[in-house]
């Protein structure tokens, strides 16, 4: 018979403390967490591409007008266009920083928030920031950003192509006075206001150039999920505004390469018919 000695003796307290707090101080592998805004099927799509979350990342950024700058005059209002573009591309540089630092190679499904006040304007940018999965760290000069939505991104890229960057452009213009003939006459009848028909052609064709301007300084080959906003300030109902902005692509690939359709059978239970006339 094997006579087996058993340990009686009390385990070292203080060398499982020291372990305990080592141990808090060790990453454990494969370990991390990320936090976006992308749908469950969002997510899914990134990694069908190889590409996954990272952080919710975001750029925002006040630039004040002049004092004085919305009354009456002619022609665009310079100084607020230029606050506006300012502004936009201050939140796009914070955001390029963000998505680096958090290790992103990208941001997808951008949110822009913008505010006019007559004093400053405000903008604000909050999307997912992504990358190949399990990329290493680039710098915030090439980070591209984007307000294409995940899905899209990833359409985007099964199809050749690449996001460059965001493109914008806005601009505000004087509606020119009204003669008192012209105001007396149009308060009697329904008739276009063409000093207002003619300041929005005049900024959105501004606008657009300026756009156009920043697609082609990102080197793109034209820009998609173009989206804008126009009208008159509430604080200066005497001018108007347009700004757009979107996502400036260009071809990564030698070809376009044409995304085939999948066919999807719906195994779910056939939905019985409803009958009307069984509320008789």
């Amino acid at each position: 018979m094997t006579n087996v000695e058993h340990s009686t003796s009390a385990p070292d307290a203080k060398a499982e403390v020291r372990r305990a707090v080592a141990s808090l101080s060790e990453k454990a592998p494969n370990a991390g967490s990320t936090t976006s805004d992308l749908s469950i099927d969002e997510e899914l799509n990134l990694h069908s591409i190889g590409w996954e979350p990272v952080q919710l990342v975001s750029g925002l950024s006040v630039f004040s007008t002049p004092a004085g700058l919305w009354r009456w005059g002619q022609g665009e209002i310079v100084a607020a266009g230029e606050a506006h573009e300012q502004a936009f591309k201050n939140a796009i540089r914070r955001l390029h920083s963000e998505a680096a630092m958090a290790g992103g190679h990208g941001v997808v499904g951008v949110h822009v928030e913008r505010s006019v006040y007559s004093t400053h304007i405000e903008i604000s940018l909050l999307g997912t920031a992504v990358r190949p999965v399990g990329a290493k760290a680039v710098d915030a000069s090439v980070v591209f950003v984007s307000d294409l939505s995940a899905r899209d991104f990833t359409m985007l890229m099964v199809a050749g192509w690449e996001p460059l960057g965001l493109a914008t452009g806005a601009s505000f213009v004087y509606a020119p006075r009204r003669t008192v003939g012209t105001v007396l006459q149009q308060q009697s009848q329904n008739v276009e206001l063409k000093n207002f028909t003619e300041a929005m052609y005049s900024a959105r064709e501004t606008a657009m150039e300026r756009m156009q301007r920043d697609a082609l300084a990102l080197r793109g080959s034209g820009v998609v999920e173009v989206k804008l906003i126009e009208g008159p300030m509430s604080f200066a109902t005497h001018a108007v505004g347009f700004a757009v902005w979107g996502t400036v692509v260009q071809l990564a690939k030698d070809a376009h390469q044409f995304v085939r359709p999948m066919m999807v059978v719906s195994l779910n239970d056939v939905d019985e018919a409803f009958d009307p006339s069984a509320l008789a």
